[in-house]
């Protein structure tokens, strides 16, 4: 273990990235990219960081937000109820820690939104703690290290990962050991063509002495992504400059805190089932008679396929989960890239003179 451990480290100072997060030992911080970065791309993550950061530069700043103000700063991230647990994680810590993130490992754990993994990554990164994190690069690499041939995603396999990452990190630098293994895992032992040849632990690696490299991890079954059809209307009220959209604020947990349009499940092209998404959101508008488009929208795990209609001269009254917003005031509260994308598909257009009541 400690060759292993000494081999990362000397590969990492000399391959690391130079990343915002890896700049500070900011515990807040350091939990900020954590979160953002749980199922998103490294350079997706960097402008939502900084200009998170730049808003929100200390917890008590981020407490003092409210919920409209902080998703509008994750709006196009992604994983929206990762913001807002977040945002409950930190008021937390303002109420019960007077702003300092704790350093004691349950303490963090039983705050909202933090698990095991973000706990580990601010304990070993901000604290010098030797507490394990595995994530899916440090699966990947452990999996081929110690030649793990059971399924990503089964108890048994989390169980010798989360046990061999609890092994190595036990010494000098464990934030920076932890960070290697991550390291390794997104830029040299890569899902397809890992660069064995570059590796540090090559010498180590159970798999490629095997030969196994490209058969391990064992994947978990992937189930297709299940097909969705929507109808979605943008419900507007004035022209020009004056024009206000009703948006409606989601409590599903795909979209749980954000503001979005009239929508509801679909059977065929029928107008009739934009009527019902209007009677359902409480508006009363004059709809188009067919779809002014058909956008395809494409989520981790569903294909959606949305029939986009306009209604103009849109009443309804005004509540906390139903208002009407301008169209330059879109950029400063939390809407998801498929609102953005459908508003965009129907304000390019113009509606058509004829409409029906619904």
């Amino acid at each position: 273990m400690i060759a292993i451990r000494q081999k990362l480290l000397s590969w990492y100072d000399e391959a690391a990235r130079d990343l915002p997060w890896r700049q500070t030992r900011d515990p807040y911080a350091i939990w900020v990219s954590e979160v953002m970065l749980q199922q998103t791309r490294v350079e997706t993550v960097i402008p939502y960081y900084e200009r998170f950061l730049a808003s929100f530069p200390t917890p008590r700043d981020l407490a003092e937000a409210d919920e409209d103000t902080v998703l509008s700063h994750w709006s196009g991230l992604g994983y929206y109820r990762r913001a807002r647990l977040l945002h409950a994680g930190v008021r937390e810590v303002v109420a019960k820690y007077d702003g300092e993130v704790p350093e004691d490992a349950e303490a963090r754990r039983a705050l909202p939104g933090v698990g095991r993994y973000t706990a580990g990554a601010i304990g070993s990164i901000a604290f010098g703690k030797e507490e394990p994190i595995v994530d899916g690069n440090v699966t990947r690499v452990l999996a081929r290290l110690f030649r793990i041939g059971t399924q990503v995603g089964s108890s048994v396999t989390s169980k010798r990962v989360w046990e061999e990452a609890a092994r190595l990190v036990p010494g000098a630098r464990p934030g920076a050991f932890n960070q290697a293994l991550m390291e390794l895992g997104a830029t040299v032992c890569t899902p397809k063509q890992p660069s064995c040849e570059s590796c540090p632990l090559a010498d180590y690696c159970e798999a490629c002495a095997h030969g196994e490299v490209d058969e391990l991890p064992v994947p978990r079954a992937k189930k297709a992504p299940s097909q969705v059809k929507l109808a979605a209307v943008v419900a507007t009220q004035g022209r020009g400059s004056e024009q206000r959209v009703w948006l409606l604020r989601s409590e599903q947990s795909l979209f749980a805190g954000l503001w979005g349009l009239p929508m509801i499940s679909r059977n065929a092209f029928d107008s009739s089932d934009a009527r019902s998404a209007l009677r359902d959101a409480g508006i009363s508008a004059s709809l188009t008679r067919e779809s002014i488009g058909q956008l395809d929208h494409v989520l981790t795990h569903r294909r959606m396929q949305i029939d986009v209609f306009r209604a103009t001269g849109a009443k309804a009254e005004t509540s906390e989960t139903r208002r009407l917003f301008l169209i330059d005031e879109l950029g400063s509260i939390g809407v998801s890239t498929l609102t953005k994308k459908l508003l965009a598909a129907a304000l390019s257009q113009r509606s058509g003179a004829s409409g029906s009541r619904p």
